[in-house]
């Protein structure tokens, strides 16, 4: 038996996400949509540990379930294109930012990348542009990379019914931090939010969009990010919602005004948690704390400098959560730690 949940389609992300963390989807099968005498729904392809009921809705038998093809690889679709020890160095992952594919090649592979280019377009029909990357660099952590096929850098990615609007030549989006994202999205309602390093709105626009704070002041001191967090700001319509601020946080964040702080940058973000700090009401509030951090001190550093800057205010300090969102380099790690601040 192939087993689905039959359900109404404004529950389906809700549902599929369910799904995904009880490990119970079925990745071999399409989600799609059927119409019955009751109306339109979604039929989401579950395993047989789902069990006989999801929430309010049974597992029913699927008829005629639709499966996913199981793509080619890059090397195989290579293959008679390159010789074998070029094969051996052909990457293995690309990120697709709308319609845009972003992609490593190596040096060895200089004389191919139009190849592989020309590839990657055939194997993802929805993209229409291919670009190089070469990593980071600078204060602004902006992203170093190539137009390789295609005309424009500029494309709108949707994720978790949010809009972002960027130049991906020019700023950055990281797919490894998705999940945190979703989390954000869930939190803040009715709250004043400060997000000390905005970028193009990558928290904030999905705690706007979702959460609905009461207000969410959105800094941000990059002109090209700043740009482009006000042009996302209206493309999600919640202009009620965000006021972006250009400028460095630690002069422009407002102070005692804030039941929540979000510092989701890296690098630096340890020299503002003063000010982050100093942003909450003066009886406290929430403060998302991002690092990188060795493996080994990724439990102790983070919230020792935490504590050390609220004694410094004459603050406590509750810290709710230590969680690990992805591996930054060997041996580094990118945590965000939850902390209650208060008197």
């Amino acid at each position: 038996m192939y087993g689905a949940i039959r359900i109404p389609p404004e529950k389906g992300e809700e549902i599929r996400e369910k799904a995904i963390a009880g490990r119970f989807l079925d990745t071999k099968r399409k989600i799609r949509k059927t119409v019955t005498e009751e109306g339109t729904f979604l039929e989401i392809p579950v395993t047989e540990a789902a069990g006989e009921k999801v929430g309010d809705f049974p597992v029913i038998e699927q008829k005629d379930p639709e499966f996913l093809e199981v793509p080619m690889s890059l090397k195989e679709y290579l293959k008679g294109s390159l010789s074998e020890t070029e094969l051996s160095h052909v990457p293995s992952g690309w990120q697709v930012l709308g319609d845009i594919i972003i992609v490593s090649i190596p040096d060895t592979l200089e004389s191919k990348k139009i190849r592989i280019a020309e590839a990657l377009l055939s194997m993802c029909p929805k993209c229409r542009i291919v670009v190089r990357d070469f990593g980071i660099e600078g204060q602004f952590r902006q992203p170093k990379r190539d137009l390789l096929l295609g005309s424009g850098t500029e494309t709108i990615h949707k994720e978790h019914g949010c809009f972002f609007k960027q130049d991906v030549t020019k700023v950055m989006y990281s797919k490894g931090n998705l999940e945190e994202r979703k989390r954000m999205s869930r939190l803040g309602k009715g709250e004043i939010v400060v997000d000390m390093f905005a970028g193009i709105g990558y928290f904030s626009i999905p705690m706007a969009v979702h959460a609905r704070p009461e207000k969410i002041i959105s800094i941000e001191i990059n002109p090209e990010s700043f740009a482009y967090l006000k042009e996302n700001t209206r493309l999600n319509h919640v202009e009620d919602i965000i006021t972006p601020v250009m400028g460095d946080c630690s002069q422009v964040a407002p102070e005692g005004e804030a039941d929540r702080v979000i510092m989701g940058y890296v690098g630096t973000t340890h020299h503002y948690l003063e000010p982050a700090i100093k942003a909450l009401k003066k009886s406290g509030g929430i403060l998302h704390y991002h690092e990188t951090v060795p493996e080994n001190r990724a439990r102790t550093r983070p919230e020792e400098r935490i504590k050390k800057a609220a004694e410094t205010l004459g603050k406590k300090v509750e810290v709710l959560e230590t969680r690990r969102i992805k591996k930054y380099s060997p041996g580094v790690l990118h945590v965000v730690v939850d902390a209650r601040i208060f008197e």
